[in-house]
């Protein structure tokens, strides 16, 4: 049987350029090399796309686009060639793709665009589709969504460019509205780039300039002290989710926007609640992600207060995918190895798309 073309695209030109990599490099070496012929396409940071012909180590270091073989590539948006073409020494060739695996964060890669961007080339693609990406990366549109479908979030209030030349009244009425402490964030960013915490008048205008710098629109948000829960959910017509498991830092006050895990911190599976609670999480996790028209793979991020309240603070369409990182390892938890995932993952994409396309 003949092994099924995978093109793994890697890299971009957001902030999260280096997480990309880390992904992507792990991808390349795990997904079984029994059912698919991996073809690896690169956004270097300054956007330009290269079809890469070399190892996982070369995207790991971040040497990869200095590999001497590389060249042009760009995804034809023609479905005739559901494919790539490379460009070397003016001479076009193409490269049928059976289905494609999108490790892209951030602006330009986890928003909607590279997504469309599949869709108008009749490319099957893992993870989410135009618009839920597009939903999920812009806070103020996860938040209407997730308020109209009764899933709770922070308290929020949504700041316009238009709405520049009065933010002193803007943000008054924020704060008699929210009151402080407030968590200040550009509505669109896949990391934690100009998100700030006010405590003050003062700081609260400097925290809406900070984010203004990063997004044309700025959501402001009540700050929220809680234990930090994590799920992952997989799926297409019948999502399921992970066991919710618990971040925990060590040492140090936990930042309560990131959601990250890194050294010093600790991800417990399952975390330490009752199983009415774990169970409820779980439903909240596929409720959310169906309401969002997620599809593929996402994690949910929680909190959940001392009081027991239960609220949504983000939905990553793109998450990383090392053996370290959350949802790999909630999906392990399940009896999902780091391989079987990938496989899953890919083939799942492949089945959707044959109803679409």
């Amino acid at each position: 049987m003949a092994k099924l073309k995978a093109a793994v695209i890697f890299g971009g030109t957001s902030r999260e350029y280096r997480l990309s990599l880390a992904s992507a490099a792990e991808i390349v070496k795990n997904i079984p090399e029994d059912r698919y012929e991996i073809i690896c396409i690169g956004i270097t940071k300054k956007g330009r796309w290269l079809y890469f012909p070399g190892g996982s180590e070369e995207i790991s270091e971040g040497t990869w686009e200095l590999n001497p073989d590389c060249t042009s590539a760009i995804i034809s948006p023609d479905p005739i060639h559901r494919g790539i073409i490379t460009i070397e020494n003016g001479e076009a060739s193409f490269r049928k793709i059976d289905v494609a695996f999108p490790v892209l964060m951030g602006k330009n890669g986890a928003d909607g665009s590279v997504q469309g961007l599949l869709d108008m080339a009749g490319i099957p693609y893992t993870g989410c589709g135009l618009l839920a990406a597009a939903s999920c990366m812009d806070k103020s549109h996860t938040h209407m969504v997730l308020d109209d479908y009764g899933i709770c979030t922070a308290d929020w209030e949504l700041i316009t460019q238009r709405e520049l030349n009065i933010i002193d009244r803007r943000c008054g009425e924020i704060v008699e509205k929210l009151r402080f402490p407030l968590v200040v964030k550009p509505a669109n960013s896949g990391s934690n780039a100009g998100t700030s915490i006010a405590l003050n008048f003062e700081q609260l205008i400097a925290a809406v300039k900070i984010a203004f710098s990063n997004d044309n629109k700025v959501v402001v948000e009540k700050y929220i002290k809680g234990r930090k829960l994590e799920a992952a959910v997989m799926g297409y017509d019948t999502p399921f989710s992970s066991y919710i498991g618990e971040i925990i830092s060590e040492g140090t006050e936990y930042d309560p926007n990131n959601f990250c895990v890194s050294s010093g911190d600790n991800l417990v599976i399952p975390a330490d609640i009752p199983n009415d609670t774990q169970n409820m999480i779980r439903e909240t996790a596929v409720n959310a992600y169906k309401a969002l028209g997620c599809k593929g793979y996402a994690r949910i991020d929680f909190f959940l207060t001392d009081d027991g309240r239960l609220l949504l603070n983000k939905i990553g369409t793109s998450p990383g995918l090392r053996r370290s990182s959350v949802y790999t390892k909630l999906m392990d938890h399940l009896g999902m190895t780091y391989p079987y995932l990938l496989d899953k993952i890919l083939e799942q994409a492949i089945e959707n798309a044959e109803r679409l396309y």
